[in-house]
């Protein structure tokens, strides 16, 4: 696969998960040029890292197509990639054709778990109307199976 990396994100904490009636928390992004991945406990310095044994989502990936798309789709260019939640950013690869397989990114082996389903959140953070259209392209949820560092090759 000629895969392309644009961008790596990862949270130290959750600004979501649970909060639906508390509001965000602010734990912050941060915008890296390369990872650590472990295999079976994520990407260090992530919020999932070491979550639960066998986590289906120690890492997710986006379809940099499907943010640009969101961006015109609901006429917000001034929204940043990582408002999205997810850690890898890619470009050149259909995600959702890798669930339930296993696949291979600068040398790291990942097995696709399932969809990253949208949270009612992105109606609030992007756009009424983003969680919706996020059904079904909101990327994917993998599991990490061999260690090593993806870099990002393309924009930052």
């Amino acid at each position: 696969m000629n895969i392309e990396i644009k961008a790596i994100f990862i949270s130290p904490g959750h600004d979501f998960k649970a909060r639906t009636e508390l509001g965000r928390l602010e734990h912050g992004i941060q915008s890296l040029d390369a990872v650590e991945c472990v295999a079976g406990s994520g990407l260090v310095g992530d919020r999932y890292f070491d979550f639960k044994d066998d986590y289906k989502g120690q890492v997710t990936f986006f379809d940099w197509a499907v943010y640009e798309a969101i961006q015109k789709e609901f006429d917000c260019p001034e929204i940043e990639p990582w408002v999205f939640r997810r850690n890898i950013l890619t470009a050149g690869v259909d995600l959702n054709s890798l669930i339930g397989e296993r696949f291979t990114f600068q040398g790291l082996t990942f097995e696709g778990s399932e969809e990253a389903a949208p949270c009612h959140w992105m109606d609030k953070v992007v756009k009424p109307g983003v969680h919706d259209a996020l059904k079904g392209r909101g990327g994917i949820r993998a599991r990490i199976l061999s260690d090593g560092t993806l870099t990002c090759t393309g924009l930052r």
